[in-house]
């Protein structure tokens, strides 16, 4: 988000289908940001379970998605579900009228995303909750990128998340859309101690055999590496890094350098406004990022006191809040989520068979 873009309060009323670990993180951000997001109903089989999330979380709960749809009126609704009923349930919410912000990925398979494509491609009804773009840093890079700072990119490398997420990041900042690639990949093993997961520390500091993917993804005329090591979301002995390279200069991580004449280079770095140190009474949070001394990330929900990760996913709600109104862009429409998939998938394919897999014109792609 640029600093010239509106930071005014836009209410957010979304609602969910699914009571587990994913759905709890969308009520959680609801809960710290009150003012900007608010779940209208959350849509759970079991009566027992709905109870549960009423007494702990105050939302209405249904049993079904005809009952949660007659009796709310939300912006749009997320299926938090595993990826074997996803596909079904996005398909019956734009059947019956809503707009919906699908999970990573929209399907599990190639087959899935092609029926899902099918079913509600044509409806322009379906965004994907891809956040990392939205991300604050990466929010910036793609800001710098947009505004030719590093000139004509070719080449983007990420070392920081998996598969179609990776994929996510590498396309946007090439500028690619829905280009094929063709991906040649390799895995490698070696030791690693592992002491923190999603379960917590592990109270294990012994080394154990942790897989390092590397794989090359080529648009023709540009190109992605893309670089994960087994849990490297969690593990704190593996830093996550980018390299973003342009025909004036690169981005490296939170560092920018660029050329300004035909003599003159100059570094800019990627500076966050982070309150609460030494005497601010501010509260713990993170105000703003900018670069040269303008602001090109902004937080929309300060004084919420979120991560970073949990800003990204807030940014992404209140501009598919905007979408779905008619008051903003698609931030993140569902041919693209299928393209991330697609290209992951080619990674996995490219490492089972050792050879290099160009993805396929799909109908998402046309």
């Amino acid at each position: 988000m640029t600093d010239t873009q509106s930071v005014a309060a836009i209410p957010s009323v979304f609602a969910l289908v699914g009571s587990g670990w994913r759905s709890e993180f969308f009520l959680r951000l609801a809960r710290q940001a009150p003012g900007r997001l608010r779940v209208c109903g959350v849509v759970t089989r079991a009566a027992e379970r709905g109870a549960e999330i009423e007494a702990e979380w105050g939302v209405p709960t249904f049993r079904t998605v005809k009952e949660l749809l007659a009796a709310t009126a939300p912006d749009f609704v997320v299926p938090c579900v595993p990826w074997d009923v996803a596909a079904e349930v996005t398909v019956e919410l734009v059947e019956r009228g809503a707009k919906v912000l699908t999970e990573t990925p929209p399907a599990a398979d190639l087959d899935g995303l092609r029926r899902l494509w099918a079913a509600v491609g044509d409806s322009g009804a379906v965004q994907v909750a891809e956040q990392y773009m939205w991300m604050p840093a990466h929010a910036v890079r793609g800001e710098l990128v947009a505004r030719g700072a590093i000139g004509q990119v070719g080449s983007v490398q990420v070392s920081s998340t998996h598969l179609y997420h990776a994929v996510s990041i590498i396309r946007r900042l090439l500028g690619v859309g829905l280009a094929p690639a063709t991906v040649r990949a390799q895995s490698f093993t070696a030791p690693l101690a592992d002491p923190l997961s999603r379960d917590g520390w592990s109270g294990d500091a012994a080394p154990k055999p942790a897989a390092t993917t590397l794989a090359t993804l080529d648009f023709g005329g540009s190109m992605g590496l893309y670089d994960f090591t087994d849990n490297q979301w969690w593990n704190p002995l593996r830093a996550r890094r980018i390299t973003v390279r342009g025909s004036l200069g690169e981005i490296v991580d939170d560092r920018m350098t660029r050329l300004v004449d035909e003599r003159t280079v100059v570094e800019s770095p990627l500076v966050r406004r982070r309150t609460g140190t030494d005497l601010n009474l501010e509260g713990v949070d993170l105000d703003h990022i900018s670069v040269d001394g303008q602001v090109l990330w902004r937080n929309r929900v300060f004084g919420a006191r979120l991560s970073e990760d949990d800003l990204a996913v807030v940014d992404l709600l209140l501009d598919t809040t905007a979408w779905s109104r008619s008051e903003g862009p698609a931030p993140y429409p569902l041919a693209e989520g299928c393209q991330d998939h697609a290209i992951s998938l080619a990674v996995l394919e490219s490492l089972r068979t050792g050879d290099a897999v160009t993805t396929s014109a799909e109908a998402w792609t046309v």
